[in-house]
């Protein structure tokens, strides 16, 4: 079984406490569109399991298939410096259909960034970079498509449906 590589850590956008009893890694596209249908199974089980679970999100464009991918996870990015990644996340898989340079820019305003920060920011080769090293981090621990998730470091294989990745988080 492919373990997580490296583990969670300060490089990480995570979603509730250090030590909760499971940590569940996402490694995504915000362009693909099995990505999209798994966000809101992701996030009804966020919600469910409370603070019994830690969530965390890792770019994996896969820009060949998804040109647009890249854009997003550096405007994600861009919107993490602003203290508002998840929002941003949030907001290109609610809108995925809509994806373009100018929705992000649409979606950076509705979120009130300071848009000409923002507009630095994607141009900056560091943010870059960090979905680069995501990427590397995914290729080393074993994914091979999105979404992939790991469970608490181990690679999960199963469907990304919630009732079945529910099954797995409560063992």
């Amino acid at each position: 079984m492919a373990k997580l590589t490296p583990p969670p850590g300060p490089q990480d956008h995570a979603r509730g406490k250090e030590g909760a009893s499971v940590t569940l890694v996402e490694y995504g596209d915000f362009q693909c569109p099995h990505c999209g249908r798994a966000f809101p199974a992701v996030e009804s089980i966020i919600e469910q399991m409370g603070p019994a679970l830690r969530f965390i999100f890792r770019h994996f464009p896969l820009s060949e298939a998804h040109p647009m991918a890249k854009s997003c996870a550096i405007a994600a990015e861009a919107a993490a410096r602003q203290g508002k990644f998840w929002e941003m996340h949030h907001a290109i898989f609610q809108n995925q259909d809509l994806l373009s340079p100018e929705a992000l820019f649409a979606f950076a305003k509705q979120l009130g960034l300071d848009l000409e920060q923002f507009r630095k920011d994607i141009q900056d080769p560091a943010l870059e970079e960090k979905v680069d090293e995501d990427f590397v981090s995914g290729v080393k621990s074993g994914v091979n498509g999105t979404p992939s998730f790991f469970i608490n470091g181990h690679k999960y294989n199963g469907s990304y449906d919630e009732e079945s990745l529910m099954a797995s988080l409560t063992f």
